[in-house]
């Protein structure tokens, strides 16, 4: 009966300890903006790259989608890349 009100009260103070402990404060900040952009209007898209990587050549797809908003209300934008492999010319 003692083991079993250990345990209850070791996961009763696991519980209260991982409701009580403080949530990590999203940083809305980039050290590279070439990557994530806050603001209301949607970054013009790069134009398509072709890569010559030798034996095959990748074309480079980059476009900008929204991922949410900051508390002031701005809209979060990153940057999606997308890689297919293309004949070279």
């Amino acid at each position: 009966m003692s083991r079993q009100l250990l345990l209850l009260w070791l996961g009763l103070a696991v519980l209260l300890a991982g409701c009580t402990g403080g949530a990590i404060a999203p940083r809305y900040t980039s050290e590279d903006p070439d990557i994530m952009r806050i603001g209301n209007e949607r970054p013009a898209d790069p134009q398509v790259t072709i890569e010559n990587l030798g034996s095959y050549c990748l074309e480079i797809t980059e476009t900008w989608s929204e991922q949410g908003a900051t508390p002031d209300g701005q809209n979060l934008w990153a940057l999606n890349t997308r890689r297919e492999v293309v004949p070279c010319q």
